[in-house]
């Protein structure tokens, strides 16, 4: 992965480069098994920069961990560019390897997808998503990029299908802690962690609803906890809400994301359609 600049003050190569937010991290890999250039000739960190000077910084290629295995299955790709690769992630998959689940992963199936197309990065997570939780998960396709965009902030929306009748917009501020009998079990309780969650219902039937979620704070299983806690547990979720007949799986998604582009500065607004929550709505 190669990027171009141009200069435009007086400055060491080093000072330019974390402007450019390069991490120390990945400006040392580039120094062992990458290049930088200035005006085509190899420079180190400490040359000087002059006003026009062009740099050129191309990445090392990085190499996956032998634990991963590529999973040549297609991706539900929702946007992807040189950069970053956006995806729907389906319910019964990680995100990323467990050692419950070790393969098959959409790091893996992403691997798969890259190495078709000749890239010569490898995928980081940027926004994961619990192995039942379905919709939008973002992947960078290099180290610096996933640097970049732990720096970005991203919007996100969940949406969830939950039991009971919710007629309003409200918030849940309620602190979430590990429960003392479980490492995976998470309970509101005064001793967590502050947390705080809206959500606007969408349409209702007479046991359900189908409600918009925005997390303010991201406290690990918060939606479910929160729901739970209110007594609308999520549809479909044998943990923390009410097992269904009809679906195996929690009803909750992430559905939209929203963020400025750390190399284009384009604003990216990704919406994911899939499941149809309306359509399950009436199914219930």
């Amino acid at each position: 992965m190669i990027f171009t600049y141009r200069v435009t003050e007086v400055q060491t190569l080093k000072t330019f480069l974390y402007q450019q937010r390069f991490s120390k991290k990945t400006i040392s890999a580039i120094k062992q098994n990458g290049a930088l250039l200035v005006n085509q000739h190899p420079r180190t960190v400490r040359h000087l920069l002059q006003v026009g000077d062009e740099v050129i910084v191309q990445l090392p290629d990085e190499i996956p961990s032998t634990s991963l295995i590529p999973f040549n299955q297609p991706l539900h790709v929702l946007y992807e560019d040189t950069w970053l690769l956006i995806i729907a992630k389906p319910a019964h998959q990680n995100s990323a390897p467990s050692r419950e689940h070790p393969h098959e992963s959409l790091v893996e199936q992403a691997l798969a997808h890259m190495q078709w197309r000749k890239e010569t990065g490898i995928p980081h997570i940027v926004t994961r998503l619990d192995r039942h939780t379905m919709g939008i998960v973002v992947i960078a396709k290099s180290r610096h990029v996933h640097h970049l965009m732990s720096l970005t902030e991203i919007e996100k929306i969940y949406e969830c299908l939950c039991v009971g009748r919710l007629t309003a917009s409200d918030v849940i501020e309620a602190p979430i802690g590990r429960a003392s009998d479980s490492i995976i079990n998470r309970i509101v309780t005064k001793d967590g962690k502050y947390a705080k969650t809206l959500y606007t219902p969408i349409q209702t039937t007479g046991d359900y609803t189908w409600c918009r979620v925005t997390l303010l704070t991201g406290r690990t299983h918060q939606i479910r906890v929160h729901f739970q806690h209110i007594g609308h547990g999520i549809v479909g979720d044998g943990l923390y809400g009410m097992l269904h007949h009809r679906y195996d799986t929690q009803l909750l998604k992430c559905a939209e994301i929203k963020f400025v582009h750390p190399i284009t500065d384009d604003i990216v607004h990704i919406k994911s359609q899939t499941p149809d929550f309306g359509q399950i709505l009436t199914t219930l």
